[in-house]
């Protein structure tokens, strides 16, 4: 096109110049583009028919410039487009008319004709603004661009917040992991990774850490508290190391704490916590899952010779998937019926000797590897079998029963379920250990994509640099959201754990709703928010080198251990539904209606019609009106699942097959109970936050955790007409200016987090 005579003779046809290197350099032109250009050059009388013929034949489809016309179009067009900037509105018209005056074109190019030839740009698409920056070799800035980290808060006392009185413990143990002894290992073999990770357990043994929770005459250091924060620590290094770990200290060695007597503590306890004596927690059977009550192991006494007969009377009732017990395992706590003179007194639970030192199963034990498993394969999880194994007498945990010396049954509690439920719940601790260890890993996951998002960068606007992917509205809505919900559950889980240590006999059912719901919420967000971080990181989160893979893998089992999820939040819909201890079936639902009901009444307030369509960012920020949104939601969904009981029993449905008929709404009632209760610790935890930093960019990340809530159950909100449309959008459009603004601060908010890099380990952040 440059070589043409014709442009030497009419330099005013350098103005086609920048249309036509767009078309070629990004466009397709599509047949319909094609005939409104050619009509729209034929328009141009200042042309000669031999001109408007040389420019139509440049848009032949079949005989496109070569790649080096097309830079020579570019390099011509340059000698005037690096004096064009984005802010003097300069279109490809512009640029052309002063390519033209460039070569000092003669002929006028009059206004109507730029107009006509500006449609030529609008058929383009080509928005003005945008023209410059074709050609401009000069750096672009932009919004997006410019977004950067910073920190307006300063990262230790954030962290000294997160950590409360136990970041000694915390330290101490991330210390401990930063040791060369515990590089993480790159093997496929599942004997060599089981050894490595009993290995570990045995160097934290040795610092006292195992025995952390156990009495200090007995060789522990008396913290229950410090006992989880180990948990929640040893979570940033290896999963399997943290299960093996909370199998053998917390279930084998607390089971014989809180279910044994003296005569257990002084005999088990101190090799425990040494692990000297490696150990299980012999429950889930393999056709009873969840409903330990129904296991069918048993445990029948022989009164002759002082003997409990440990026997597994089908394949459905050995012991399945227990930790410890295809290799490591030496004696169990093993949840059986006790059977006296023929008469079934319950489950009560039992120490049976698996195998000696040297590894040789005691006769009538018979073992199975469950082998490789989708994670945790640190983990010797195994299948037990019992064949009349017997055990003395003395080997019954009797806290809450045991057998006489006439051998009758005894018991503190005369209930049997009460009796139940109250030897359940003394083991509660592990549903609080467990959403600890899973915040944990949400914590690494979101730690290595936000680091990675903050400096991976990818794609930006034309002759700039590329824009990091962290700069992104839709990457900033996939993390910042999760980053509020790992904030919100620190808060709610150490809530949670002081509540379970201080606990009263009063408390404990609150306690044990409160911990099945929080594990509950706790682990599907882990799982979710590792699915995310790993989508985030692209290619590289699929790399087992950046530690992901574990992650996910690892974790995914939460969802399902210590009690599927599911049915756990059906617990906590139980419980909130009656004050009283009492199984399900015995409940007044007359009572419960108007309990609930009571507490169901909405203030004129709430209902107002201008403050359903309230828009008003102070008052969506306003923590009153989170709320209160919070809670109507509980109140009604609580009041609701009343109904639909009462309404089934009315009808004299059994009280089971009405539970099931309203499973899926006690579902929701825990979700919005446990929703209600996070956000009420982050509240305060914002109110009581002395340093103003960070009580600033906590409140931001509290206000993107209530508001992201809301936004999820905003379906239910409109339905119930509590909000309009137009303040649910508004929401929308709240929660993507916080999580621009959270974003900026989202680096320094994971280093709070304090994760050590030889726990992180992954080469995309380093």
């Amino acid at each position: 096109m440059l070589s043409s005579p014709l442009l030497t003779n009419n330099p005013s046809l350098y103005v086609f110049l920048p249309i036509y290197y767009a078309v070629w350099c990004d466009a397709v032109l599509t047949p319909s583009e094609i005939k409104t250009i050619q009509q729209l050059v034929d328009k141009q009388e200042w042309l000669s028919e031999e001109e408007k013929t040389f420019l139509l034949s440049q848009l032949n489809p079949a005989t496109p410039p070569a790649p080096d016309e097309l830079k020579s179009w570019l390099e011509e067009i340059q000698k005037v487009a690096d004096q064009a900037s984005a802010d003097k509105k300069h279109g490809l018209v512009d640029i052309g008319l002063q390519l033209a005056a460039l070569h000092e074109a003669k002929k006028e190019i009059n206004k109507e004709a730029q107009q006509s030839l500006r449609e030529i740009e609008s058929v383009l698409g080509v928005i003005s603004s945008e023209s410059a920056f074709i050609f401009n070799a000069a750096q672009r800035k932009t919004i997006t661009d410019q977004q950067e980290t910073k920190a307006s808060f300063d990262v230790n006392t954030m962290a000294a917040l997160l950590d409360g009185d136990q970041a000694d413990i915390l330290n101490k143990v991330k210390t401990i992991l930063s040791d060369p002894a515990f590089e993480y290992i790159d093997t496929d073999n599942l004997k060599e990774r089981r050894e490595k990770v009993l290995e570990w357990c045995h160097l934290l043994a040795q610092q006292g850490f195992g025995a952390m929770a156990f009495p200090k005459e007995y060789g522990g250091g008396g913290s229950m508290a410090n006992y989880f924060s180990i948990m929640e620590a040893l979570s940033y290094h290896d999963l399997s190391l943290v299960i093996k770990f909370g199998v053998q200290f917390g279930l084998w060695g607390m089971s014989v704490y809180f279910l044994g007597t003296e005569k257990h503590h002084k005999k088990y306890i101190k090799d425990i916590g040494t692990l000297e004596l490696p150990g299980c927690f012999a429950m889930t059977e393999t056709g009873h899952g969840s409903n330990v009550k129904g296991i069918l192991t048993t445990a029948t006494y022989d009164h002759e010779d002082q003997t409990f007969v440990i026997h597994t009377p089908c394949e459905e009732a050995r012991k399945e998937y227990i930790g410890n017990a295809a290799l490591h395992g030496q004696a169990a706590t093993v949840f059986a019926k006790l059977i006296i003179n023929g008469i079934d007194y319950g489950v009560s639970a039992f120490v049976v000797p698996l195998r000696n030192k040297q590894g040789i199963l005691h006769p009538g034990v018979t073992i199975k590897d469950c082998g490789r498993k989708m994670g945790l394969n640190g983990v010797d999880n195994g299948v037990i079998y019992f064949d009349n194994v017997r055990v003395p007498k003395d080997e019954m945990l009797d806290r809450f029963a045991g057998v006489d010396e006439d051998g009758k049954f005894t018991s503190p509690i005369a209930s049997d379920n009460r009796r139940f439920f109250t030897m359940l719940g003394t083991l509660v601790g592990g549903r609080i250990g467990i959403p600890r260890s899973g915040n944990s890993a949400s914590k690494s996951g979101l730690t290595i994509a936000i680091k990675y998002g903050d400096q991976r960068r990818q794609f930006g606007p034309e002759h700039a640099p590329e824009v990091p992917i962290l700069n992104y509205r839709t990457h900033q809505r996939r993390l910042m959201p999760l980053l509020a919900n790992v904030y919100a559950l620190h808060f709610s889980l150490k809530y949670l754990t002081d509540r379970f240590i201080n606990r009263s006999e009063e408390d404990m059912q609150e306690i044990e709703a409160l911990a099945a719901g929080m594990k509950s919420f706790a682990t599907w967000n882990t799982t979710h928010t590792l699915q995310e971080c790993r989508e985030a990181c692209g290619g590289k989160g699929y790399l087992t080198e950046n530690r992901i893979d574990d992650l996910k893998n690892d974790s995914d089992i939460y969802t399902t251990f210590e009690g599927d999820n599911t049915v756990l939040m059906q617990l906590v819909a139980k419980s909130r539904l009656t004050e009283f201890k009492q199984e399900f079936s015995n409940i007044d639902f007359f009572g419960i209606l108007n309990y609930v009901g009571s507490q169901a009444k909405t203030s004129i307030k709430e209902m107002n019609p201008l403050t359903i369509r309230n828009t008003d960012e102070d008052h969506l920020l306003d923590p009153e009106f989170q709320l209160s949104a919070f809670r109507y939601r509980e109140r009604d969904i609580l009041t609701s699942a009343a109904r639909r009981l009462k309404k089934h029993l009315d009808s004299g449905m059994d009280s089971f097959d009405a539970f099931n008929q309203t499973q899926y709404h006690l579902v929701n009632v825990g979700h919005a109970y446990i929703e209600r209760i996070i956000l009420e610790q982050f509240i305060a935890q914002v109110e009581r936050t002395q340093d103003k930093a960070c009580k600033a960019v906590l409140k931001k990340l509290c206000d993107l955790f209530a508001l992201s809530q809301i936004e999820k159950n905003k379906g239910w909100y409109l339905e119930h007409d509590y909000m309009a449309g137009a303040k649910t959008k508004a929401i929308r459009k709240l929660i993507n200016k916080l999580c621009w603004e959270i974003r900026q601060e989202a680096v320094p908010l994971v280093d709070a987090f304090k994760i050590p890099e030889s726990c992180l380990s992954a080469p995309i952040i380093k």
